[in-house]
């Protein structure tokens, strides 16, 4: 009789963290514990965040005012008053003014947000930048 040979021994694989991606303990104390505790230094990152968002905010009011309020006293120069001067200036130059301060409020929002995100954040936890599309 042939004797029964016992069944090979099941093999496992082990998986664990990378060593290079371990966590390590924050050299401070992260600033988001500060602001979800509500403390003193939590309010004063907050604060912060909202002084640089109501600055990128006023100044994109004052452009505003500046380059597109003072064309009715532009209007008011003589020889302004004819009407296709006035209809190019309303249809044509404003919006794209328009579209350009828009376009840098908001660049200028997210780049106080970002560096509120940086500020908050582990560096052991931070994410990747992203990459803007080409």
């Amino acid at each position: 009789m042939a004797e029964e040979q016992p069944p090979p021994p099941r093999r496992e694989t082990v998986t664990g963290v990378p060593r290079g991606t371990r966590r390590r303990a924050p050299a401070h104390t992260p600033a988001r514990s500060e602001i979800s505790e509500q403390t003193t230094l939590g309010a004063t990152y907050v604060r912060a965040l909202m002084r640089s968002q109501l600055r990128a905010g006023l100044a994109a009011l004052a452009a505003l005012t500046v380059l597109v309020g003072t064309l009715p006293l532009a209007f008011l120069l003589p020889g302004a008053t004819s009407g296709p001067l006035v209809w190019a200036a309303l249809g044509l130059l404003v919006y794209p003014v328009l579209w350009l301060i828009a376009r840098w409020y908001v660049t200028r929002a997210e780049r106080n947000e970002a560096d509120f995100t940086g500020l908050v954040t582990d560096p052991a936890q931070a994410p990747l930048p992203r990459r803007r599309p080409a």
